[in-house]
């Protein structure tokens, strides 16, 4: 018996044509899984591009595997799939999504890309004073709740809320991890010089308004863009909005690609 949720598996998919050669490492975020990184992955493949949607250490499988998790499994899950990609790709960008965009961003001091394509990524956590003992509350207490309204009150699309994968609750050991990697992506942003492309959707509650502008303004690459779309929530691969999120990953590859 399989220990990966059924859906949420990582995936690959081969390119073909002139875009072939290019690879695009698809990173999950917080608790989910490589099923919402997947549309995008067809969606790329169907222009030729390669296409891994790797999945992060101690996710899609049972939550307690997550709590045994640190960052920097994390870290090593998209350097393992970075590797597993160069073997059909001459060129690789990374693509991620909420922490995957944290990930995409921190991991491009690291690695030789092209360019990092990040969609609802946040730069800090909201001020609470429990965070200082965040490591210390997890002995005693296992989980919180991601929000206190209906687990479906963020998303646009319900159809597709019906259908997404995620743990359901945050393990709250997990929420120190999450703090550790933000601040070492914080950390990096200066040392970010290949072009990034920032995506956000005002729709978006679970991340603190004004995280893109402070990811775009500590950026040390000159070759930054933003963008803002409407009617999508935080899984924004999944909601209303991706196809033209899609469209502007493509047009962002493409124009590195040709610049260079």
């Amino acid at each position: 018996m399989t220990q990966t949720i059924p859906t949420a598996e990582p995936f690959f998919l081969p390119g073909k044509g002139k875009n072939g050669r290019i690879g695009c490492l698809l990173i999950h975020g917080f608790t989910g899984t490589p099923k919402e990184m997947r549309w995008m992955g067809e969606y790329l493949n169907a222009g030729g591009y390669s296409c891994l949607g790797v999945r992060l250490n101690g996710h899609a499988t049972k939550p307690e595997d997550m709590i045994r998790s640190r960052y920097q499994d994390w870290m090593l899950s998209v350097e393992d799939g970075y590797n597993i990609l160069k073997n059909s790709s001459d060129r690789i960008f990374l693509m991620g999504l909420s922490m995957g965009g944290i990930l995409s961003l921190l991991m491009s001091t690291r690695l030789d890309v092209e360019g990092v394509f990040a969609m609802s990524t946040p730069f800090r956590l909201p001020d609470d004073p429990r965070l200082r003992f965040i490591k210390e509350i997890s002995l005693f207490i296992k989980y919180m709740p991601k929000n206190e309204e209906a687990p479906d009150s963020g998303w646009f699309d319900k159809k597709a809320f019906a259908e997404h994968v995620s743990y359901p609750k945050n393990p709250v050991r997990s929420i120190a991890e999450l703090k550790g990697i933000m601040e070492e992506m914080q950390s990096a942003l200066p040392d970010v010089k290949v072009p990034v492309f920032l995506v956000h959707s005002s729709g978006d509650d679970y991340v603190i308004k004004d995280s893109m502008q402070q990811i775009y303004d500590h950026l040390g690459t000159t070759d930054k863009e933003m963008l803002w779309v409407e009617g999508s929530g935080h899984v924004i691969t999944r909601e209303p909005a991706k196809e033209l999120v899609f469209e502007y990953a493509v047009k962002f590859i493409d124009r590195v690609v040709k610049g260079s």
